[in-house]
C-alpha cells in the first residue's frame, strides 16, 4: 500500500511539474511572440489568436475530449486518469499570470521555447500519463509500431506548420519550425536519451574470458552465438550484450585488457524491453 501511494504521488508530481513547465513556454514565449505550438496545443493557439475572448485553457481542454476517448479504449484506464489530471493541470496553468520572457531575438525565443517545452513534455511522459493532446497518439504509435515519440510529433506538426505559413506568414512559420525541431529533440532525450541502451557484439578468440568478466564486473547478461568466419572458415563465438551508456566504457576497457585484437561493434537501440535493462516508461 505504501509503495502504491508513493508511485501515485511520484506520477502526479511529474505530471504537474511537466505541465507547469510546458505552460511557461506557451504563456511566457509563444503567445507574446505570436508563435504557434505543435499538436493540439498548436490548434488551440490558432483558435485563440482568432478568437482571443476564449481562454486558451478552455480551448485546449475541449479539443482533448476525443483523444481521451481514444486513450481510454486503446491505452488503458490508468493512463486515462493520470492524463486527465495532466490536461486539467495544463489547462489551468496556461491561464495563470505567468511572467513573459523578454527575448527580442525571435530565433533565440524559439530555441528557448523548444528547450522548455520539450523538457516539460518529456517530464510528463516519464510518468504513467500525459498532458493530453498529441501525447496520447504518440504513445499509441510507440507501443504498436515502435515509432519514436519525437518523430510522431515532428511529422504531425509539419502539417500544422504548412497551415501556419499560409494563415500567418512564412517567416513566422520558420521560427515555429525551429521551435518544433528543438522540442522534438529535447523530448527524445528526456524520455529515452538519458536511459539510452547500447547493443554490443564482440568477436574474439578469448570470448570465454570476456564473457565471464562482463557477467562478474558489469553484471549484465551475455548471449553467446556460434558463428563461422567468412574468409577463414573457422568456427567462432560471438558475444552479444546490451548495456547502459554509462557501462559502455567499462565494457570496452574489459575487452581491450583481455584481447586488444577483438572485433567490437556498438550500435544504438531504439528501445529495450526486459527486466533489469529495459528503458521504456511504463505506460
Amino acid at each position: 500500500m505504501k509503495d502504491m501511494l508513493k508511485d501515485i504521488l511520484t506520477n502526479l508530481f511529474l505530471i504537474c511539474l511537466g505541465s507547469v513547465i510546458s505552460a511557461a513556454a506557451i504563456k511566457g514565449i509563444l503567445i507574446p511572440n505570436q508563435f504557434i505550438s505543435g499538436g493540439i496545443t498548436g490548434l488551440a493557439l490558432i483558435v485563440y489568436y482568432i478568437f482571443p475572448v476564449i481562454p486558451i485553457g478552455v480551448i485546449y481542454f475541449i479539443m482533448n475530449i476525443p483523444l481521451y476517448v481514444l486513450g481510454w479504449l486503446s491505452i488503458g484506464q490508468r493512463f486515462f486518469w493520470y492524463s486527465l489530471v495532466g490536461v486539467m493541470v495544463f489547462s489551468l496553468a496556461v491561464m495563470l499570470p505567468i511572467p513573459v520572457f523578454h527575448i527580442h531575438d525571435k530565433i533565440l525565443a524559439a530555441l528557448l521555447a523548444g528547450i522548455i517545452s520539450g523538457g516539460g513534455s518529456g517530464i510528463i511522459l516519464r510518468s504513467k500519463g500525459s498532458a493530453g493532446g498529441l501525447d496520447i497518439l504518440s504513445i499509441m504509435l510507440l507501443k504498436r509500431y515502435s515509432i519514436r515519440l519525437g518523430t510522431t510529433v515532428l511529422a504531425f506538426n509539419a502539417c500544422l506548420l504548412i497551415f501556419a505559413a499560409f494563415r500567418f506568414s512564412l517567416e513566422s512559420a520558420l521560427y515555429v519550425l525551429i521551435y518544433m525541431f528543438v522540442t522534438s529533440q529535447v523530448l527524445n532525450v528526456v524520455v529515452t536519451g538519458l536511459s539510452q541502451r547500447k547493443a554490443v557484439m564482440i568477436i574474439s578468440t578469448r570470448w570465454a574470458d570476456i564473457n565471464r568478466q562482463i557477467i562478474d564486473k558489469i553484471e549484465r547478461g551475455v548471449t553467446i552465438v556460434r558463428g563461422q568466419g567468412g574468409f577463414t572458415g573457422q568456427e567462432t563465438h560471438i558475444l552479444y550484450s546490451v548495456v547502459t551508456f554509462q557501462e559502455l566504457s567499462r565494457l570496452k576497457y574489459i575487452v581491450r585488457q583481455v584481447d586488444p585484437r577483438a572485433f567490437v561493434v556498438v550500435t544504438e537501440t531504439m528501445e529495450v524491453m526486459g527486466y533489469g535493462i529495459g528503458n521504456q516508461p511504463h505506460w
